[in-house]
């Protein structure tokens, strides 16, 4: 975690007086969530803080088991709701699952028991730091059936995901029996956070990539809408709506569409090279051929310097053991 963001994060939301929900991954091994370098020990990952601030503004860094178990605890103390970000919050799948917002998964297309091992062990570890998990918080988003079979066999029956303008319930059929899960819908856009005629829903925000435009424009949503935002565990006790099969159709739809849109969106934006080739002009289509004929013939070369060479046999004596070693 980039804790210097992270305390920006909190301070904005300390001083606006909102208590949100935040995802604790218990046995953490994701390199993407290590922003401050490495250093000291923190749980399977280490951190280092790279930046020099006050700690008496930001607060220390947990260093060990114990400060971070500390560190939740006054979270939790404040009001903070906390949730199960996963295991190890490492991806090791590319299925998108029943809520498509993205290709990649640590719970969607992996078994059954393996997943509700995951979880148990998860809850067990934050149970042992005194901040047990009220809420299932997918990394990535993704999570498949199984992983809400999984969820009720854990018996961790809310989950902050989905779509909707209400809590929701969903109706899950588990070894014979239906059984509910209460999902917490995340806002699809952020203007639906501070919309009058939505209704509900969450703002999601990842401590670690928000820029210092991000942390102004929170700051000034929260308090020119102040009224719009509530504690999450107030949340929590709102009335849930029923949904059925033809919701559930169109929740995956939206969020395939809105994983199009992003993907679209980033090939559009990404930067091009200032000497590519513009338009179908035949100068652009010219020159587009070219560009390519010299990189294959580049490749090849490159392959054929690369490649291992045949020895020369020897007629007089042919060595079994040389062609077979080329073999090889």
């Amino acid at each position: 975690m980039d804790w210097e963001r992270f305390r920006r994060v909190e301070i904005i939301l300390d001083e606006a007086g909102i208590r949100p929900l935040i995802g604790v991954v218990p046995f953490p091994e994701d390199i993407n969530l290590d922003r401050m370098g490495s250093g000291t020990a923190f749980g399977s990952v280490t951190y280092k803080p790279r930046y020099s601030w006050d700690d008496a503004v930001t607060g220390s860094i947990p260093s060990d088991d114990g400060e971070w178990s500390e560190f939740l605890r006054k979270l939790k103390d404040k009001g903070w709701v906390i949730a199960l970000h996963g295991y190890k919050h490492v991806y090791t799948t590319k299925k998108k699952g029943i809520f498509p917002l993205n290709k990649f998964s640590e719970f969607a297309g992996v078994k059954f028991y393996d997943q509700l091992n995951m979880l148990k062990e998860g809850l067990d570890k934050l149970e042992s730091w005194g901040v047990p998990a009220e809420v299932f918080m997918a990394p990535g988003h993704t999570y498949d059936k199984k992983t809400l079979k999984a969820l009720c066999g854990a018996n961790l029956m809310k989950v902050t995901d989905g779509f909707g303008a209400r809590p929701y319930r969903r109706f899950v059929r588990n070894a014979g029996r239906v059984e509910v899960l209460r999902f917490y819908p995340i806002s699809r856009k952020r203007s639906e956070c501070i919309s009058d005629k939505y209704g509900f829903t969450t703002l999601v925000l990842h401590c670690n990539t928000m820029t210092d435009d991000d942390m102004d424009a929170l700051k000034k949503m929260i308090t020119s809408h102040r009224e719009h935002f509530m504690d999450y565990g107030e949340y929590l006790t709102e009335g849930l709506v029923d949904r059925g099969a033809m919701g559930n159709i169109g929740e995956y739809l939206t969020a395939y569409c809105k994983y199009i849109y992003v993907k679209f969106r980033r090939v559009k934006t990404a930067p091009v090279a200032a000497d590519k080739p513009a338009g179908r002009t035949p100068e652009g289509r010219s020159a587009a051929v070219e560009a390519y004929q010299k990189r294959v013939r580049k490749k090849k070369a490159k392959k054929a310097e690369t490649a291992p060479k045949k020895p020369e046999v020897n007629d007089e004596d042919d060595d079994e053991d040389d062609f077979i070693t080329w073999i090889e």
